[in-house]
């Protein structure tokens, strides 16, 4: 066969080379290329998240709204709801903020980076990275905590609402 070119195939990116970038970072080229290709999409995601935790809080809102005011103009139903679902939408939009914001910084450092080959720059991308992670894990470590009380309170909820009646 002759030479044939691959349309379809990712450019390379000459300005990285495969040998040891810097001996502070111990990044190689091929490292460093991962990186910056990983970056437009990291990005991407954390400017989707943003607008997704905008999105939330002002839903939340607008539904708190409209249930309050659903709960003045007709008698059989309750503020509770109003209440509840701004006190579910507003929080966890304000939570989903903050990883957002670490995914945006990493890409955003590491682009930086690709462009000053300033160390300060990789190293504020992988600091944002660990403060994703670490962030993630102790939201995890609250959400494992309240899954054991939230069966207790379902389970002796259900006991008094079945001592009580209410399901009769």
């Amino acid at each position: 066969m002759s030479d044939f070119t691959n349309l379809f195939r990712s450019p390379d990116n000459p300005g990285v080379s495969e040998k040891l970038l810097s001996p502070q970072t111990g990044l190689t080229g091929t490292m460093l290329r991962y990186l910056i290709e990983a970056s437009p999409w990291l990005r991407f995601i954390g400017i989707l998240n943003l607008i997704f935790c905008g999105i939330i809080v002002i839903g939340g809102i607008i539904i708190t709204i409209i249930l309050f005011t659903l709960s003045g103009i007709m008698d059989d139903f309750d503020g509770v709801y109003a209440a509840l679902a701004g006190f579910v939408y507003v929080p966890m939009g304000i939570v989903s903020f903050f990883p957002a914001r670490f995914i945006y910084n990493f890409g955003t450092k590491i682009r930086n980076y690709q462009f000053t080959n300033a160390d300060e720059d990789l190293e504020l991308a992988f600091k944002n990275n660990k403060s994703l992670w670490k962030f993630l894990g102790i939201l995890f470590i609250i959400f494992l905590a309240i899954i054991p009380i939230s069966i207790v309170l379902a389970v002796i909820g259900g006991v008094v609402a079945a001592v009580s009646g209410l399901f009769i």
